[in-house]
């Protein structure tokens, strides 16, 4: 049995979407199971990072969990729960933004997942992790409520028209985390995943115009106007700085959808439009 926290996330949902349908079995962690709208196939339980007894009947028969993690604290009776449940490997959803080896992390989002790597290792579970680089997050689309705008008008506003990124389909970074949760081979290694491609927020805008035969537009703000237009959610300083770094280089690209899929990633032009969800 294999356990997917953050179950109806998009990266989450994609995951047990992708197991069931290759017969895995599959328990999907959730807080709103009556909502989740998840496959048939799916045990879909009720549950939550930061409530520790409700772990405990979500770990019983898993061998594998893939973790995505936003519950400040809830580690040590996270990873406790787990061994003490016989769970094997764990596959978390770590950031890219994090320095390897270094004494101070450059931000909060960094040192909250390095923390969390460090805490994983030492558990003594197997362990993949799978780095997702700040530049193929697809932020402009959460960050900035990019749905929420294309129903106003054809209008993108954003920082940065210059700015590269390279995002990533989350069915893509879903099959990266499927073959960890089921291939050994995956085990004690750490991948930084990205989308194929870099690209300007400005072509994004164009990629989703002509994916969903709309004239968009992308109306670039100022730094002021960024943060205060940014979803109050977001990590605003580590955002603004990885677009600024990146105006003036590609953003990072890898072959890590290829190397452990066998398959390229997506190309941004095929699934534009599905990013609004």
């Amino acid at each position: 049995m294999i356990l997917v926290t953050a179950a109806t996330a998009p990266v989450g949902r994609s995951i047990v979407e992708q197991l069931a349908a290759s017969g895995q079995a599959v328990r999907a962690l959730t807080r709103d199971p009556a909502g989740a709208g998840l496959p048939a196939e799916a045990e879909v339980v009720a549950g939550d990072l930061g409530d520790a007894e409700s772990l405990k009947a979500a770990f019983d028969g898993v061998s594998a969990v893939f973790l995505l993690a936003v519950v400040p604290g809830f580690a040590p009776a996270f990873l406790g729960a787990a061994r003490e449940a016989g769970v094997r490997r764990i596959v978390f959803q770590s950031s890219g933004a994090i320095v390897d080896g270094a004494a101070t992390q450059p931000d909060d989002v960094a040192a909250f997942h390095d923390d969390l790597e460090r805490q994983i290792r030492e558990s003594g579970l197997e362990h993949t992790f799978l780095r997702l680089e700040v530049a193929s997050s697809d932020a402009l689309q959460w960050a900035f409520d990019v749905p929420g705008q294309l129903a106003k008008g054809d209008v993108i506003r954003g920082p940065y028209a210059d700015a590269q990124v390279s995002p990533i389909h989350p069915a893509d970074f879903a099959a990266v985390a499927v073959a960890a949760l089921t291939d050994d081979s995956h085990a004690g290694k750490t991948y930084t995943v990205t989308g194929g491609a870099s690209f300007t927020l400005a072509e994004q805008a164009e990629l989703l115009g002509a994916a969903l035969g709309r004239p968009l537009r992308y109306q670039e703000l100022t730094e002021a106007e960024a943060r205060a237009e940014m979803s109050p959610y977001a990590p605003a300083d580590l955002l603004m700085a990885t677009w600024e770094r990146h105006r003036d280089n590609p953003a990072p690209v890898t072959d890590t959808v290829e190397r452990v899929t066998g398959r390229p990633a997506r190309a941004p032009r095929d699934w534009a439009a599905s990013a609004l969800g």
